[in-house]
């Protein structure tokens, strides 16, 4: 994964201004960065959501999409042409993804799924977000707008949706896997930011699912993670196509594009991946839009477009 600095330091601004903002879902608010120039961090009700650095999307900031980024890449460059690439984000924020692959990959399509539409306008003004149809938002709720895709209409599924700091349950489940699988063209890959504790509950009961619809299954995460020794992310990655095993030179170089970040991380083959899930049975839910509180979400119906 590069750092590319392509673009200069005089690179104007957007409408970004430090302040809150009301939004469908509540409150975001834009936290300058005191140590990047013209660069944002983006909370949701308190949480953080997203960082942009204005003019340089080839930034990450957060380590967890260092993560996607290495094996999305990784799997492009083996089974993929970046130049056709149909790539869908469920879940928009800041669009920080969309804007990376899209600076990585020109000719790349992205489809961002949000489901809060004030949130969708106001992004479009504060950040430098390509254009549709580079990048696209869609307002919509993550599982109804997937279980409409057209079949193998997408190469790539990244799931990075959150209520608060969780997952809406509706999206861990085989039902939407499912959906997902439906969507993906042959090789396609689905990749999913999981917020976990240290049990590792969450993790295990979602990659049983993805076990259930995908023909192979992976993780990357930060050691402390994997040894369930503190809260944080994992990174959950499905595919019907074969993934990297250890010892493969594919393996070796995502391992090296992991440990090389200020937060090092490791890839964990399918074999250990299914080890991890053993005995754990897939989430089942009666209503597929419950919500992580037990309530359910309402649909919010918006343009097709933003």
């Amino acid at each position: 994964m590069s750092r590319r600095q392509r673009t200069s330091p005089d690179t104007p601004t957007t409408g970004a201004a430090a302040g809150s903002y009301e939004i469908d879902s509540g409150i975001a608010e834009l936290v300058p960065d005191t140590f990047l120039p013209d660069a944002w961090t983006l909370m949701i009700n308190g949480v953080p959501s997203s960082h942009v650095q204005i003019g340089r999307p080839d930034v990450l900031e957060f380590e967890y999409m260092r993560w996607i980024a290495a094996i999305v890449e990784q799997q492009v460059a083996a089974h993929h042409d970046p130049s056709t690439l149909r790539v869908t984000h469920l879940g928009g924020a800041a669009c920080t993804m969309a804007r990376y692959f899209a600076d990585l990959w020109p000719k790349s399509r992205h489809t961002v799924v949000e489901l809060d539409s004030e949130l969708a306008q106001y992004v479009r003004q504060w950040f430098d977000i390509p254009r549709s149809p580079t990048v696209k938002i869609r307002v919509g709720e993550a599982g109804e707008v997937t279980a409409g895709f057209h079949p193998a209409s997408r190469d790539v599924i990244i799931r990075d949706a959150f209520a608060g700091a969780r997952v809406p349950l509706h999206l861990t489940t085989p039902d939407f896997f499912r959906d997902v699988q439906n969507a993906l063209a042959p090789g396609g890959l689905y990749v999913a930011n999981c917020g976990d504790f240290h049990s590792l509950i969450a993790t295990k009961t979602e990659l049983a699912g993805m076990a259930e619809v995908f023909a192979h299954v992976a993780v990357i995460a930060d050691p402390p993670m994997l040894k369930g020794r503190r809260s944080g992310n994992m990174i959950l990655i499905g595919s019907d196509h074969e993934l990297p095993e250890e010892g493969s030179p594919e393996a070796a170089g995502l391992a090296r594009v992991l440990l090389g970040g200020a937060v090092p991380a490791h890839y964990k083959d399918e074999r250990w991946t299914r080890d991890l899930f053993s005995g754990t049975a897939p989430r089942r839910l009666d209503n597929r839009h419950d919500h992580a509180d037990g309530s359910t979400i309402s649909l919010l119906e918006g343009p097709e477009g933003v």
